[in-house]
């Protein structure tokens, strides 16, 4: 059975066949709309809707004003995009160590790498689970830093009550294709301030305020362009296709947390198998479900036998060599050997998560 699920609704079939006979496929009404309802259904604050999450890390990393000779704190245990983003602002990505049982950047490590030239942090929330966003916004205030959560993973997560994208000051999302809202491809960028959800409009495209240009009877607006701005913006294409899904989200986000608890229940005393901590204040939004094993090539090969995917997802990325090479944290280094996650997407039937448990429990 496949790891991931690229789920498509009916409706967002309907409305991008809608959209394409139109004529207008390129950034309009339809990309206002998904910006109401990312809003309206998922709590995400001033979302500014891009082509990428990755243009939404690095669009905030711009609006922080991170430049050359910064340094922003980042986990090794993330995809690339997030390194790379600092590295496009000729900026220093430092790695802080991560919490082994959640994956997570730890707060303690990040208290030890902060320096003068400390400019951002970057929490990645893995697999979805939100990371100590109280303690981390606590100490990012104490030092003047700015948190952009990296929520890639993390639509619909809730932390303490509150949805991920209203908490910190600037939370970048990916509906990428196999994240469980998709556009295709595509981002989002949540904004605390209503400010820096301006800022992003105008510099999502180019640095024009289309918003205020005046129209030119040459066919060309009237603007004048003052700081340097990007080609992010999303397409009505990718917006309603990410609208059609966007009804169902709730209902599959709900099926993915279900079999994530009964997991839990049934790998908990499995021997060579360890469970991620899970905190009651938060709630995953359950991309992933990462578990702890050893002898994990054993673990994915058994899983293999059966046609059961199993990967790490994303190794340490400071082990690339544009990072400067591997690090010295223990406790990554320790989570790097043993982490695998297992099939929890929404389209998975009852049966197919019988056997997944079944096989894990017979061990490897």
């Amino acid at each position: 059975m496949d790891f991931f699920n690229t789920h498509i609704s009916p409706k967002a079939i309907e409305l991008a066949t809608q959209v394409l006979k139109s004529g207008w496929i390129s950034e309009g009404k339809m990309v206002k709309e998904f910006e109401i309802q990312l809003n309206k259904r998922l709590g995400l604050a001033n979302p500014v809707a891009l082509n990428s999450g990755t243009s939404a890390l690095h669009l905030a990393l711009v609006l922080a004003g991170v430049g050359p000779g910064d340094e922003v704190i980042i986990p090794a245990q993330t995809f690339v995009a997030t390194g790379l983003v600092v590295l496009m602002q000729r900026a220093n990505p430092v790695f802080a160590d991560i919490d082994p049982t959640t994956g997570n950047i730890s707060v303690a490590s990040i208290k030890e790498k902060i320096t003068d030239r400390t400019k951002a942090i970057i929490p990645v929330h893995w697999g979805g689970y939100p990371c100590d966003l109280d303690e981390i916004n606590e100490l990012a205030t104490q030092h003047n830093l700015i948190v952009i959560e990296d929520a890639a993973h993390a639509l619909g997560a809730t932390y303490k009550g509150k949805p991920v994208g209203s908490i910190s000051r600037f939370s970048a999302f990916s509906f990428q294709a196999i994240k469980h809202l998709t556009t295709g491809d595509g981002g989002a960028l949540a904004c605390m301030d209503a400010v820096d959800s301006k800022n992003a409009f105008v510099r999502r495209w180019f640095g024009i305020d289309r918003t205020n240009s005046k129209p030119s009877i040459l066919g060309e607006r009237i603007y004048d362009i003052t700081e340097l701005g990007f080609k992010y913006h999303m397409n009505d294409l990718a917006a309603v296709v990410g609208l059609g899904n966007i009804e169902n989200f709730s209902e599959w986000l709900s099926r993915r947390r279900e079999i994530a608890v009964l997991y839990r229940k049934e790998f908990a005393n499995v021997a060579g198998l360890q469970l991620m901590n899970w905190k009651k204040d938060r709630e995953s939004a359950s991309w992933l479900f990462t578990i702890l094993v050893e002898n994990r090539e054993d673990f994915i090969r058994k899983l293999s036998e059966r046609e059961i995917s199993a990967s790490v997802v994303h190794l340490r990325i400071d082990q690339n060599s544009v990072f400067g090479g591997i690090k010295n944290l223990p406790n990554q280094k320790w989570f790097n050997e043993r982490q695998v996650s297992i099939p929890v997407h929404e389209s998975l039937r009852d049966c197919d998560i019988e056997l997944i448990v079944k096989s894990i429990k017979e061990g490897w």
